[in-house]
């Protein structure tokens, strides 16, 4: 099977690729030094509200990178093995499917936070984020592990030896992994959405309440909110092959510009939506990021001059 993706001019796939990586290494240094000053501070990793925060942020920059990273191969190596292919679409599944479980982890956490504040401390400790991290992981492994195996059980061994351009489309192009694509998708998203929802009126009856405090709840409330947002941005790789095929019959000269439009608002702007949406909502955690920032420029203006 080749690949139905047309080829760019050379100056349009310097561009591009020149595009991709330069907004993936300020995204992934904005993220990166989220996770630093994450690190550097313990009162954040005593705290499972944060530590599930900079899971999201280092699962978005895996993301960043796998997405970046792909990116370029289409380009420059245009046919990759198909066993290194399975083996970098089989990580980039697992952490796409990371980031819905995330945030609906982050609700649940935020909606105990409130509702139940009493038992908060016994039910989210440390030690049951870091096993609920790993469950995560999982649970996202699951259709990630089931596309191999499809794989295995309908293609031949020499398959594997084959060089294909690295997309799902093109590896994973069966009727089995379609069915299991969509149901994974229904099953995981649903859930996501069920409990964002749920937690929201939840959240949104208990600042209702004389008893609740009403400034926290409001501020949960709104988080939930927005990782409601946040998901609807996640949703949008299932939508940009439908999205593509509208864009494409009335530009069909473009389809190439179209898909990397797409590519970028699906996959790479999103990913700086972390530290914007939450690193810097919460006082105590940008607090620490201008700490960290001014104790940067201090050390780099007493060094000497030679």
């Amino acid at each position: 099977m080749n690949s139905t993706i047309p080829k760019d001019p050379f100056y349009d796939m310097f561009i591009k690729n020149f595009i991709s990586v330069v907004l993936g290494l300020i995204i992934n240094y904005i993220n990166g030094t989220f996770v630093l000053v994450f690190f550097k501070n313990t009162i954040f990793c005593s705290d499972p509200r944060y530590i599930l925060y900079i899971h999201l942020v280092i699962n978005d920059i895996i993301i960043l990178s796998i997405s970046v990273f792909l990116q370029i191969a289409t380009y420059v190596f245009r046919n990759v093995n198909v066993s290194v292919c399975s083996l970098v679409l089989l990580f980039a599944v697992i952490v796409n499917k990371n980031n819905p479980l995330n945030l609906a982890c982050m609700a649940i956490e935020r909606y105990i936070s409130i509702c139940k504040p009493l038992h908060h401390p016994q039910i989210c400790t440390v030690r049951r984020t870091y096993i609920l991290i790993w469950f995560i992981w999982t649970l996202s492994a699951v259709p990630a592990f089931s596309d191999i195996f499809i794989t295995l059980s309908t293609q031949p061994a020499s398959f594997f030896s084959t060089v294909f351009l690295c997309h799902g489309l093109f590896i994973y192009n069966t009727w089995q992994h379609t069915v299991k694509d969509t149901v994974s998708n229904v099953v995981y998203l649903s859930f996501v959405w069920v409990t964002l929802i749920v937690t929201y009126f939840k959240v949104l009856s208990a600042a209702n309440a004389a008893s609740a405090d009403r400034v926290s709840a409001r501020k949960a409330r709104n988080t939930i909110l927005l990782h409601g947002g946040q998901l609807l941005l996640c949703m949008m790789s299932y939508v940009t092959a439908l999205v593509d095929s509208a864009l494409v019959n009335f530009f069909p000269q473009s389809r190439t510009t179209i898909l990397f439009i797409l590519y970028l608002l699906s996959n790479v702007l999103p990913r700086l939506l972390s530290p914007l949406i939450y690193g810097m909502r919460d006082k105590q955690f940008a607090e620490r990021i201008k700490v960290y920032f001014c104790c940067k420029q201090v050390r780099t203006q007493i060094i000497p001059v030679k």
